[in-house]
């Protein structure tokens, strides 16, 4: 099979395995009720073609004639002719826009629960700086589902819609230009030849000739706008880092230093904008000029005809018009190349991005067979029921260049432990929170969890999240605000050291950037101690505060555990930190952790 056939039939798997389970979802009949309308309406615009085809020729013979009264009932006709199809052309434009809404809307529901399901976010970002992962975990999937999927589900409806009304309209109009351009007769080699539907041919060739040189000079067009694409997601990726990490930038006097960065990224934006820019113009050259041929080339070819007296003036309108009809068809693929060449990158990006869905949940299975997480499981360990606590069995963790972390392999938490993990810096500390958390996909042997998991679980770090808006949801995340009580959320709020923020619970803002590294550490100890979690993990959660605030924060969340009948692990390196804990977890330096 020819390769750019093998291309294009790859292409067409690609759009259709994308475009198929919105139309086999729950919306199906909705969307295909309004798929079928638009086709209706498509082929009732083509057909109100038709019509006004065959007016221009009674229109203008009528003119020829001077048959005023021919003249003006034709102009009556007119008016109910293009009010119909001015009619269809705004009901198929309403239609279509909806279809192209609805299935946007549908796509990017679709995409954001895988996304932000089983961590995939988290894991994506993971495997996509590995060499081996980096085809199959792609970049920037915000752009991904906030641009590209809007340009697909608009390019899918109207190429789609635009190359069935081309092929409907060339079966519509074929038929009556071969049968109004007639045959055309030539003697060659001493005998007499006859080409009948000569006009049709005229177009096939014209089009056909159109769409090869097309092709060769469009080509690089598919590759620039896959490029741009990721490049003005890059951009605009550093632009909002910038915006998160402002203070920083600021404290470090770092802006000249990100003015290069940004700068560095626009240019490459701009470079591949400029390429693009060129490929189009070249495209633009060869397109615009065939465009312009084809208005006079069927009065060219049918000239002979109309001065010789075979046809009238109407009969040539309607030549012209039909040839029009049909060359639009045929030069269907010249004319959307452009949008063509985009929406194959637009597909690919976006199949790039389904894949990643499908490594990750590769990943997910195979870590399954080595770490399961026993929630259902009664094994009893030292006298404890394995369904009330925490244990591993031959633990090991890797980072994703495939070097291992010294962690202990044999672990065990039990309701009233207090266990400090110690270990220097980069040893694999917080990598072990993220294996017992479930996120960390490079974890082998076996990983028992509580049945209350994750229910009564919380994971205090060194860096909290906070959502934009309201302060009560910011503290009451990742739950809702409405949960609790003005005064639970008061209190948790005093108990963390930070009864300044009571009056603010409604105010909306920017959390993470407004409040100080301390005071976001002693807002995340508030969630905490709203949430009353029986287990908790903290991963140098006190870090920014002082050592009196750590250790009035500690006493509370001690106190949270016990009253649970749960159990505390830390992660710390000032030592007053161990007076909250009974035993201690040390993590061997044998690699560098993330």
């Amino acid at each position: 099979m020819f390769p750019k056939l093998q291309h294009a039939l790859q292409t067409a798997r690609k759009v259709w395995a994308l475009a198929r389970p919105y139309f086999q979802s729950e919306q199906r009949w909705q969307a295909r009720g309004l798929l079928a309308a638009i086709v209706a309406l498509n082929l009732g615009a083509v057909y109100m073609l038709v019509l006004i085809n065959d007016w221009n020729r009674l229109f203008y013979d009528a003119l020829q004639n001077k048959d005023a009264s021919a003249f003006w009932q034709q102009l009556g006709r007119f008016a109910w002719l293009a009010g119909g199809y001015i009619v269809i052309a705004v009901y198929k434009f309403y239609l279509t826009q909806l279809l192209e809404m609805r299935w946007r809307a549908w796509m990017t529901a679709s995409f954001m629960d895988r996304w932000l399901a089983n961590q995939a976010f988290y894991r994506m970002e993971l495997l996509r700086f590995t060499a081996s992962n980096q085809a199959t975990h792609p970049d920037n999937p915000d752009q991904r589902m906030a641009e590209d999927l809007n340009l697909f589900t608009s390019y899918s409806v109207g190429l789609s819609m635009g190359l069935l009304n081309a092929v409907v309209t060339l079966g519509s109009f074929v038929g009556i230009l071969w049968g109004l351009s007639g045959a055309f007769g030539f003697e060659f080699n001493g005998q007499q030849w006859e080409i009948p539907g000569f006009m049709v041919w005229m177009a096939v060739l014209y089009c056909l000739a159109g769409s090869v040189i097309t092709q060769l000079i469009g080509r690089p067009l598919t590759g620039l706008n896959f490029e741009q694409q990721k490049r003005e997601g890059d951009f605009r990726h550093h632009l909002v880092r910038v915006r998160e990490y402002s203070e920083s930038i600021a404290l470090d006097r770092g802006e000249t230093v990100e003015r290069q960065h940004l700068g560095q990224r626009f240019a490459a934006v701009l470079d591949n904008t400029l390429a693009l820019m060129r490929a189009q113009k070249r495209l633009t050259w060869f397109t615009s000029g065939f465009g312009q041929a084809a208005v006079v080339f069927p009065f060219m070819v049918a000239a002979p005809r109309f001065f010789s007296g075979a046809i009238q003036l109407g009969e040539l309108m309607q030549i012209a018009s039909a040839f029009g009809r049909v060359q639009d068809s045929l030069a269907w693929f010249i004319d959307n190349y452009a949008s063509l060449a985009s929406w194959r990158a637009t597909t690919d990006r976006l199949t790039s991005f389904e894949e990643s869905f499908q490594a990750i949940a590769q990943d997910r299975t195979a870590q399954s067979a080595a770490v399961s997480g026993s929630n259902h499981a009664h094994t009893a360990t030292a006298g404890a029921d394995a369904a009330e606590q925490w244990a591993t069995h031959g633990l090991g963790l890797a980072l994703p260049n495939g070097q291992t972390l010294g962690v202990p392999g044999e672990l065990r938490i039990a309701p009233g432990d207090a266990v400090l993990v110690q270990g220097p810096s980069g040893s694999g500390k917080s990598t072990l929170f993220r294996a017992l958390a479930g996120i960390w996909p490079w974890t082998s042997g076996q990983i028992t969890r509580p049945a209350d998991h994750p229910e009564h679980t919380q994971f205090l770090p060194q860096r909290p999240y906070f959502p934009n808006g309201p302060l009560r949801e910011a503290l009451a995340y990742p739950g809702s605000a409405s949960q609790y009580t003005d005064a639970q959320l008061t209190q948790a709020l005093t108990d963390a050291l930070l009864p300044h923020l009571a009056s603010q619970l409604d105010t909306e803002d920017a959390w993470g950037q407004k409040l100080s590294g301390g005071e976001q550490q002693r807002l995340a100890a508030a969630r905490v101690l709203l949430k009353q979690p029986r287990w908790l993990f903290v991963d140098e959660g006190t870090s920014a505060l002082d050592a009196e605030a750590e250790a009035h924060i500690y006493a509370r969340l001690q106190a949270v555990v016990q009253a649970r009948q749960g159990a505390l692990v830390s992660i710390a390196h000032r030592p007053q930190v161990a007076d909250y804990h009974r035993s201690t977890w040390q993590v061997q330096p044998t690699a560098r952790a993330t």
